[in-house]
């Protein structure tokens, strides 16, 4: 199965879906019984992004897509594991999909916490401090002073660039160099509610 949407056709829906979403003019309703009787045949969504856990960071929401469109991947931190890194295969090896989005953003909790342990020694429990040590090796380049909000932001785009890297230490950094799909990194902003992607790998 070969997906027909382009990478840069993939970005661009991302791009206007947030636009619309930043307006008001979001165009989710209810699904009507045939959209999902279609659907319940199989999904081919053309980007795949690997969020953050967070309530307020919906991708289906701030990208104003309807079911199908998208192939969500959320854990905090938007960390990679060996299971985010099999579902992201999934996605490639089964669903073709061209794009591929790390989507960080503000105000982001576990990165805060990777900076509190990192800057004051902050540990936390034991299954939070091994997500927070696996955002720490991002972080290296953040000035190791006081907890700022300028910092914050800092080590969010740290991280999103940190799990980037780690993706195209995969397998899938092949695929990226031989332009099979493309990986693209973004911040999403809770106030403003838009979406920064960052320079394309």
């Amino acid at each position: 199965m070969t997906n027909a949407v382009r990478a840069d056709d993939a970005l661009r829906f991302l791009v206007e879906g947030n636009a619309r979403f930043q307006r008001g003019e979001a165009r989710l309703t209810g699904m009507r019984p045939d959209v999902l009787a279609k659907l319940a045949k199989g999904q081919q969504p053309f980007p795949t992004i690997l969020g953050c856990s967070d309530s307020r960071v919906a991708p289906e929401l701030i990208f104003d897509a309807v079911l199908g469109e998208l192939f969500v991947i959320r854990v905090a931190g938007n960390v990679l594991s060996s299971e985010i890194a099999g579902s992201l295969q999934y996605a490639g090896a089964h669903l073709r999909t061209p794009l591929f989005v790390v989507l960080g953003h503000s105000g982001c909790g576990a990165v805060r916490a990777a900076l509190a342990y990192r800057l004051r020694g902050v540990r936390h429990q034991s299954r939070i401090q091994v997500l927070v040590d696996s955002i720490l090796p991002g972080l290296r380049e953040i000035e190791a002073d006081a907890l700022t909000e300028s910092q914050l932001s800092a080590a969010v785009e740290a991280n999103v660039w940190w799990t980037m890297r780690q993706i195209l230490e995969t397998e899938a950094g092949v695929r990226v160099a031989a332009g099979e799909f493309k990986l693209v990194g973004g911040v999403y902003d809770i106030i403003t509610g838009a979406v920064h992607f960052l320079e394309e790998t």
